[in-house]
């Protein structure tokens, strides 16, 4: 049996190794005594159980001796066996215990979607799995899937993850979808039926702003996460654009209606979800994935995000949407139509300019993502920025002047 110790500033972590039987019980507890004695001053103790193979009757005692002495103590890494028998003993109601994540590969598997977050890959014919970027904290994977649960409680149509795994150094969600593939996918194979899709997509999205968030609930303030992420981006952008930025934001009235924040074509899956075995027809429906930026609010938010990605992005286009520029553009055009279904023209060309502006903002709020893009697409940001902000600055405040009008019913 070995024992390990690290202290960062009163973090601990305790390393445990081997097989903790009654026959070295004794000197692994003196290790262990010896080892915390010397580390220093010890705020958080952690145990990494991800070398423990076995335990006794003994080490679980020497377990519980720790738990009353660092009343924060933990288990982490714990492998499935030494996890049954935590669980049989009830220590996990003692204690937080985390059981170890199974590692999964995608080697060879096709990726269907990719975006600042991560990249979504087709594992088999029935399983997808969400890769998050390299660096994402754990505690970022458990919130999308916290927030996948809130919504689908709400009655978001989403696909519920049933894993967490490990992909080499990053983390996984492993989502089950039978016969499902991308909408952008489904569009790019079937243009002729573009109008059929846009009427879905629409459909997607005047659902999901039905919904009204509890105050009670889990789920975040979108605006809240915008304005935050804005911030975030002082890194590329003066004080004075982050500034005007927040500005336009601030701007938007307040909502308590359920938004997705991310709903481009490449995160909503068409599934078949039954098969007439007369005439073989098939149903499908648009099953949600990516929910890590779920929250509530006015639609003109999510309506806005989704147009920066589907008519605003920057960037390679045809990769992160998966379908010509042109031909996604069409698809929102569409899509906007049927959502504003009833509007005479000159009601719904001013919903299109009030959705304009804020997708504006959220062409570089994007950015807030990750700290690790590369330079050139920085850069190109902050070209658009001249454009796309700089030059029609009076446009924005004039629009942005106007959201007060969008009530929501």
């Amino acid at each position: 049996m070995k024992v390990s110790v690290t202290n960062s500033q009163g973090s601990t972590i305790l390393y445990l190794n081997g097989y903790l039987d009654t026959s070295v019980s004794q000197q692994t507890m003196a290790d262990i005594d010896t080892r915390l004695a010397s580390a220093g001053p010890i705020t958080h103790l952690v145990c990494d159980a991800s070398g423990l193979t076995y335990i006794s009757s003994s080490g679980l005692r020497i377990l519980l001796a720790l738990r009353k002495r660092f009343p924060s103590f933990c288990l982490k890494e714990v492998c499935s066996d030494v996890y049954q028998v935590l669980e049989m003993t009830g220590f996990t109601k003692m204690m937080p215990v985390e059981r170890a994540l199974r590692s999964m590969s995608v080697d060879g598997c096709e990726e269907i979607g990719r975006g600042g977050v991560g990249i979504v890959y087709r594992v088999s014919d029935d399983t997808i799995i969400k890769v998050f970027r390299e660096g994402t904290d754990i505690e970022e994977v458990r919130r999308e899937v916290t927030m996948a649960k809130e919504a689908f409680v709400l009655g978001m149509p989403t696909a519920i993850s049933f894993d967490v795994v490990r992909v080499g150094n990053q983390y996984g969600l492993v989502y089950e979808l039978l016969r499902a593939e991308t909408l952008s996918a489904c569009i790019a194979s079937e243009p002729q039926h573009i109008d059929a899709f846009a009427r879905l997509y629409a459909d997607l999205f005047r659902q999901l702003h039905s919904i009204t968030v509890p105050s009670s609930g889990l789920i975040p303030s979108a605006m809240k996460r915008e304005e935050e992420s804005i911030r975030h981006i002082s890194r590329y952008f003066d004080a004075a654009s982050v500034d005007f930025l927040l500005r336009i934001l601030s701007s938007v009235p307040q909502g308590n209606r359920l938004l997705h924040c991310d709903l481009q074509t490449k995160n909503a899956m068409m599934q078949v979800v039954s098969t007439s075995p007369l005439h073989g027809e098939s149903e499908h429906e648009l099953m949600l994935i990516d929910m890590g930026e779920v929250g509530y609010g006015h639609p003109l938010i999510d309506l806005g995000h989704a147009q920066s990605a589907m008519v605003g992005l920057i960037g390679d286009y045809e990769k992160m949407i998966g379908m010509p520029r042109e031909l996604g553009a069409d698809l929102w055009q569409r899509t906007m139509r049927y959502y504003f279904d009833g509007l005479s023209e000159a009601d719904f060309n001013h919903r299109m300019q009030q959705i304009e502006a804020i997708s504006i903002v959220r062409n570089f709020s994007w950015l807030s993502l990750s700290d690790s893009f590369p330079e050139n697409v920085v850069r190109q940001c902050q070209e658009a920025y001249k454009e796309r902000v700089i030059k029609r600055k009076d446009f924005l405040l004039d629009i942005s002047s106007t959201f007060s009008d969008w009530t929501l019913s």
